[in-house]
């Protein structure tokens, strides 16, 4: 069982929906275009606001979603962070009728893995500069690198009769 997180970070995904044809078919194509994040973020349920539309692609608003930071993940959160493009990685679930639902956001690489198993969806987005600086000193604070052990081998042929 996971302890309870250390910092919550409010979050709103903003999510892309373009529609494409495919032998006769319209489906829609799913894309997160950013994470905002903030106290004063919109909403406080999780539900779908449509905030832009255009020709090629609407947009909607997700709120009521957080970053929930522990101290058991910061060695994902250390490796995120040191990574090439430091993320964070929305786990969505499609719906009933062909949409998509964010219903999580992390900074943990292996918790957006495990969701990749499963039936999640998962997109990642940079991450945005007040949870990164939040990430960051919370790392700083929390983290413990593990302390490398090399394994010693066990000498087979010393048992051996000559």
């Amino acid at each position: 069982m996971t302890a309870a997180p250390r910092i919550s970070i409010p979050v709103a995904v903003i999510m892309g929906r373009r529609m494409v044809s495919r032998s006769g078919w319209q489906v829609p194509s799913w894309r997160v275009v950013g994470v905002v994040a903030g106290e004063g973020v919109p909403g406080r349920e999780s539900r779908a606001v449509p905030v832009h539309r255009d020709e090629d692609e609407e947009h909607f608003l997700w709120g009521g979603l957080r970053v929930e930071l522990y101290r058991d993940a910061t060695e994902a959160y250390w490796s995120n962070l040191v990574g090439k493009q430091p993320s964070l990685f929305v786990l969505c679930v499609e719906t009933e009728n062909g949409s998509i639902q964010p219903r999580s956001v992390t900074a943990d690489m292996h918790e957006a893995s495990s969701a990749l198993e499963g039936q999640d969806r998962v997109f990642s987005v940079p991450i945005p500069p007040e949870v990164y600086q939040r990430l960051e000193r919370f790392v700083v604070e929390h983290h413990v690198p593990e302390q490398k052990h090399k394994r010693k081998r066990t000498d087979w042929t010393a048992d051996k009769p000559s």
